[in-house]
């Protein structure tokens, strides 16, 4: 996970394989990267202390921005769907996912 949030270099080369970011008029809060980098890379550089509101947003990310299709695609090697994965799960066990039975 280090390693892969050290070698991204925000090139943006894998906001053409997530079809979540082509069908949303291209808006960069759907690139894989930003998504990844915004969950796990704000968890990693806040040593986890981080307070209900961020994770509230971490939540919002990994949950609604993303589908988890594992399309994305990283010409470094990084495992995207693994990062958000990650994030999920983190979510999870602070009881923040995404709930179905609420509007």
């Amino acid at each position: 996970m280090k390693l892969w949030l050290k070698i991204c270099v925000r090139c943006s080369l894998c906001a053409e394989s997530c079809f979540l970011y082509m069908t949303r008029g291209k808006d960069p809060i759907y690139m894989p990267s930003h998504k990844f980098i915004h969950t796990i890379g704000v968890l990693y550089r806040k040593k986890g202390e981080v307070d209900r509101q961020c994770l509230q947003e971490i939540g919002d990310i990994v949950w609604n921005r993303c589908v988890l299709c594992t399309r994305c695609y990283c010409p470094f090697g990084i495992d995207i769907p693994d990062m958000i994965a990650l994030g999920r799960k983190i979510c999870r066990t602070q009881n923040i996912y995404r709930r179905y039975d609420e509007e």
